[in-house]
């Protein structure tokens, strides 16, 4: 019998494990299926284009894995037993359910609401391709004079704040930041914020807490109110609920506790990769929810367990490590933060024009990787079997 392996979620570590894993193993021992509820590998870094009226190059599956040997199977996961190594699925047919050998859950995350009232109701997000739709059929109503407010300074928030306000300069957009504007940033990486904001025309509401969002705007914890037609949400990301509902180990966050191999420490048939995942990384600090951080842990799962399978040696493990931070502000202008391996701002940065062309080339690169998992000829290697499979099969 082959070697049944289940890839939840195509995400960028979803999609880049299943491709890396299909690299190293040979078809006539394993049987590689990628379930997912979108028919296409969406670029998530560019759904605030996406919200903004850009339309983005369609990646379906199908082409992406297309002699591979990976089997895309579109549907939604429900549920998840790790005892019995089973997956529960809804798809346009009815509910069914798949069995694995060895599962990669990569489901990845949502958006956070953090509790505050009105979020669900009344605010818009940009944590997939659905929603940035949503928000961008809602823009495009929006009249000449309306107001936008972006909640959220981080990374998600500075690029769509500047987007919108780039692509719709009749607007009156504004950012409320929980803390001062990117003041994670080094000295001159801030004052290039700062003036790109100034430029775009965007109100800045720092140190601004939201405590709840209404239908014309967000109230701050000290009683403030932002007026906005739009509220758009980007405080960060929530895990799926489904690994806490099993029996699987995981952290307060709900997020798979692995070992440097992306192994669960709990249930060695279970890896988790990307967003799903607390791994650690340099100084035993948990890698962040990012592209940068699920990209490599889809390398090192997928190399750990092709390893594993084949009796192997373990390949080289991938560099759990960070380098820039990479932000757009904008087509035309961005930011690239050169940080420490434990993503730590250092001097160094590049701004303007050649930083939102190095944030596109690394865009470009992170999906041309997906269907390029492994840059250099490899080769298949087939599945030793355990001793436990060769006395199952005697007997």
């Amino acid at each position: 019998m082959k070697h049944r392996i289940v890839v939840l979620g195509a995400g960028y570590a979803g999609a880049m494990a299943a491709g890396r894993l299909a690299k190293r193993l040979h078809t006539d021992d394993t049987e590689i299926t990628l379930v997912n509820a979108d028919a296409d590998f969406v670029e998530r870094v560019r759904m605030h284009q996406l919200a903004t009226g850009q339309d983005l190059k369609p990646r379906p599956l199908s082409e992406v894995y297309a002699g591979t040997g990976v089997k895309p199977r579109l549907a939604r996961v429900t549920a998840v037993d790790v005892d019995s190594r089973t997956v529960a699925l809804v798809d346009d047919n009815g509910t069914d359910e798949i069995t694995y050998d060895t599962l990669v859950y990569a489901l990845g995350s949502v958006t956070a609401d953090h509790g505050v009232p009105g979020v669900a109701e009344h605010a818009y997000d940009i944590a997939g391709r659905p929603s940035a739709l949503r928000l961008r059929d809602r823009l495009a109503h929006l009249a000449a004079g309306g107001t936008v407010l972006v909640v959220g300074g981080g990374l998600t928030g500075l690029e769509a704040v500047t987007e919108i306000a780039e692509t719709r300069p009749d607007l009156d957009v504004a950012l409320a930041a929980r803390g001062g504007l990117g003041d994670w940033l080094n000295g001159k990486a801030q004052q290039h914020l700062r003036g790109v904001c100034d430029r775009l025309g965007i109100t800045v509401h720092e140190h601004s807490d939201i405590a709840r969002v209404e239908a014309d705007g967000a109230v701050t914890r000290d009683g403030r109110k932002i007026p906005a037609q739009v509220t758009v949400w980007t405080t960060g990301f929530a895990v799926h609920p489904i690994a806490a509902a099993t029996t699987v180990a995981v952290a307060d966050t709900g997020q798979i506790i692995v070992d440097d191999s992306m192994r669960s420490v709990s249930h060695p048939e279970v890896y988790a990769v990307g967003d799903a995942a607390i791994a650690a990384g340099p100084g035993g600090k948990p890698l962040r929810m990012s592209c940068a951080s699920g990209i490599p842990m889809a390398w090192q799962a997928a190399d750990a367990i092709a390893a594993r399978l084949t009796g192997r040696a373990k390949f080289p493990k991938a560099p759990l490590r960070y380098f820039n931070q990479c932000i757009s502000l904008g087509r035309r202008d961005g930011i690239i933060q050169y940080v420490t391996a434990d993503d730590r701002a250092r001097p160094a940065l590049l701004t303007g024009k050649l930083a939102a062309r190095y944030k596109e080339f690394v865009c470009m690169g992170a999906a041309w990787s997906i269907a390029h998992p492994i840059m250099y000829p490899v080769r298949r290697h087939r599945v030793v079997p355990t001793r436990s499979e060769i006395r199952a099969a005697v007997s």
